[in-house]
């Protein structure tokens, strides 16, 4: 029977209450105080359950009612929402925007991106996929995703059928715990010691992986596709690795972590690309996707500027002799 539950008479059933008499509400929706009555009628019908009292002059809500009452002043809000968003779906349409973005991007000011966007384009449909190594431009070259945020030196899936335009960059740390022999090795430390231990490297575990990987020290790699299972076997002295310094900031202010300093060996900031298929228009919601994820709040230990893409003429700034990325 709750099929049979309607709009309107949610609608009769609050504006009772608001109204305090089956009279007031239908003076209230224009009405005939029959169809009001017929409404709640058939409400308690299709609940079973008496949403009134039956001997009191005043519309008296009994128990029942007082309970469902929250529950349709909802089903009615949500209702207009609805309204509201389908009336300025058919003014302008519905902006899209599916964007993939890897797991070493700056978490946070992701989420600061997404809120922005949100609050900008209030009827904007996002398709948010977090990747790791070239399964963003995958996703782009499958056209799941229109944008992907990639990584520079992971290697292009298809070169003649996506462009890369440069976003910002990241500062990179080498770190291990405490505990780790490392943290007691003299510094700088040569990239023939990194080699005698473990190293935890993210990869996407496909086939030929290890052919991408880059800032990686021997062949002592534990593998893993998440940035927290890296961090959190880290923390535990398994090993050491490259992180992004956002990520690991309190963990070495606290002490969890400690940063390793190399020996003629340069890691580079990590620089992020913005990937799209080759041709491809950006939106208006696209677009500022874009601006907002190249802000200057992407920034690296130094108070390096992110710029935005080529979509406001930017140019990336000349990478440093020799640099790498860390194993992405």
């Amino acid at each position: 029977m709750l099929d049979s539950v309607t709009i309107n008479q949610l609608r009769a059933f609050v504006a009772v209450c608001d109204q305090g008499s089956f009279s007031g509400a239908a003076r209230k929706l224009r009405r005939a105080q029959s169809a009001i009555s017929h409404a709640i009628k058939v409400l308690e019908t299709a609940f079973d359950v008496e949403l009134f009292e039956r001997n009191t002059r005043k519309a008296q809500l009994t128990a029942a009612g007082h309970s469902l009452l929250p529950d349709a002043r909802a089903v009615i809000s949500r209702t207009e929402e609805m309204k509201n968003r389908a009336s300025s779906i058919a003014k302008t349409g519905a902006p899209q925007v599916s964007v993939a973005v890897d797991a070493y991007f700056p978490r946070s000011h992701l989420i600061n991106c997404l809120r922005k966007l949100q609050a900008e384009f209030h009827n904007a449909l996002i398709d948010l996929r977090i990747t790791t190594m070239q399964g963003g431009e995958n996703l782009v070259l499958e056209r799941v995703c229109a944008l992907a945020v990639t990584i520079n030196n992971v290697p292009e899936v298809n070169p003649d059928a996506i462009e890369r335009d440069w976003l910002c960059e990241v500062e990179m740390v080498t770190v291990c715990a405490p505990s780790h022999p490392l943290a007691s090795t003299p510094e700088p430390i040569p990239m023939d010691e990194f080699s005698r231990h473990v190293q935890i490297v993210v990869t996407d575990n496909q086939p030929g992986a290890e052919k991408t990987q880059q800032g990686v020290a021997g062949k002592r790699q534990w593998l893993v596709n998440d940035l927290s299972a890296k961090r959190d076997l880290l923390n535990a002295g398994l090993g050491w690795g490259h992180l992004p310094l956002h990520l690991v900031r309190d963990d070495l202010a606290s002490g969890q972590l400690v940063e390793l300093e190399r020996r003629a060996w340069h890691l580079g900031s990590l620089t992020f690309m913005i990937s799209q298929r080759r041709g491809h228009d950006l939106s208006p919601c696209e677009f500022r996707l874009v601006e907002l994820l190249g802000a200057p709040q992407c920034d690296s230990k130094n108070g390096q500027r992110a710029a935005p893409t080529h979509l406001s003429t930017a140019v990336p700034p000349d990478p440093a002799p020799g640099d790498q990325a860390a194993d992405p």
